[in-house]
């Protein structure tokens, strides 16, 4: 059966270096990291004292101060990244079936600030001033319902929770909505606020956070051989999908053209990666939309700077693309924005489609020596203008997960 081609027509971004998709691209483009000192709280006792926080972030421009107060962090990114989309895409819920418009939505761990914050209260102050806003303000699904509640969507609503590739997965899921005609319309991608004491202090004990502290633009160099490990970041990507009939229907714009969609697992282990799991989601997603390795230009790597991830990603491509790989344009946009976990598929779809729409490609900061087991081209430093036809954003996550779009040109 051939599927119902899926088209982008929103994108909405709130990253490290960057607040809303314009300013977002600017700094990816022109080398602008997001990361430094923590500020949420004191990391003096912490070997781990950096991360990718935002950055005069005005939440109350969009959402009432009452709302604000009732939702977690992670609600709150998906909310204004979401509207930022909505925008974009020329939708009205006054002229269109609100059940045919759905929501699918990746968090790696929800509303754990809120979490964080209630379990000091019981420790410290009892069980009877524990909030009753805890339960809905921390619950992983809350922020995919409050995108329903703000837009008035009455369409399929689901959260996805797969690690590190949680919004890619979503967005994936949400292709297969639309395809399978379950709707006509999807809000997709990812959010996540983890930057919490015991996140960082969680991750930098497992060894998997770089400890590069000064200067902290520097900490996150993927592919480079002196890479140490990930640096934390926070924000929301979302995406606006529709199908091709329902966006030309309404005369949308059509920024890109979501063609495939890859998921697998490693079934190997917990936390490391293997390279064959990767290597199988490439695959489906380019057997998905029906293209060869030769079609490819571009790919928005997982790229974590982590020693592990870096190498086995590197040999995954190399396995799926053969001699294609060396023609291949790779970058890794963590080297500005940080690990925003389960949004970070959202984050770099949107660079994705962004290259797509610009024909140039950001660059992987921080690369200054050459790894003997990334010896693919990752381009260093400055962007790269070339023609793009087509792009793949990876996505990886502890467990073993592994979710991989593949967009095309919109002609």
């Amino acid at each position: 059966m051939k599927h119902k081609r899926i088209v982008v027509t929103g994108l909405g971004v709130l990253a490290p270096n960057g607040n809303g998709v314009a300013a977002y691209w600017n700094a990816l483009l022109n080398g602008v990291s997001g990361i430094d000192r923590i500020t949420y709280f004191d990391p003096g006792d912490y070997p781990v004292q950096i991360a990718g926080e935002l950055k005069d972030f005005h939440p109350e421009t969009i959402l009432e101060p009452t709302q604000l107060r009732k939702l977690d962090p992670f609600t709150i990114f998906a909310l204004v990244s979401a509207q930022e989309a909505w925008d974009q895409s020329g939708l009205n819920i006054n002229t269109l079936d609100p059940t045919r418009i759905g929501v699918s939505l990746g968090t790696g761990v929800g509303g754990i600030q809120t979490l964080e914050d209630q379990h000091t209260v019981i420790s410290n102050r009892g069980s009877r001033r524990v909030s009753p806003h805890f339960v809905p303000k921390m619950i992983a699904n809350i922020a995919g319902a409050h995108l329903s509640i703000r837009f008035g969507l009455q369409g399929p609503n689901q959260t996805v929770t797969s690690a590190c590739a949680s919004a890619t997965d979503a967005i994936g899921i949400a292709a297969r909505i639309l395809q399978y005609g379950d709707a006509d319309v999807m809000l997709c991608g990812g959010s996540e606020a983890s930057i919490t004491p015991l996140t960082i202090a969680g991750f930098g004990n497992m060894k998997a956070l770089s400890k590069r502290n000064d200067p902290p633009q520097a900490a996150s160099r993927p592919f480079d051989k002196d890479r140490d490990g990930f640096v934390l970041g926070e924000g929301a990507g979302i995406l606006v999908l529709e199908t091709l009939d329902h966006a030309r229907k309404r005369s949308a714009p059509i920024l890109a053209e979501l063609a495939g969609y890859g998921a697998s697992d490693d079934a190997f282990h917990v936390t490391q990666p293997s390279q064959q799991g990767p290597a199988q989601a490439m695959a489906r997603a380019l057997q998905d939309a029906e293209l060869n390795p030769e079609d490819v230009d571009y790919v928005n790597a997982h790229g974590t700077s982590t020693p592990y991830n870096d190498k086995n990603e590197t040999a995954a491509i190399r396995s799926v693309f053969g001699t294609a790989a060396e023609r291949l344009h790779i970058s890794s946009t963590k080297s500005m924005t940080g690990h925003l976990l389960g949004a970070s598929g959202g984050i770099e779809a949107v660079a994705t489609v962004k290259s797509l729409q610009e024909q140039v490609a950001p660059p992987t900061i921080n690369y200054t020596t050459p790894d003997p087991e990334c010896d693919l081209q990752y381009i260093p430093n400055t962007p790269r203008e070339f023609p793009i036809r087509a792009a793949i954003s990876n996505s990886f996550g502890f467990g073993g997960h592994n979710g991989v779009l593949l967009f095309t040109k919109w002609n």
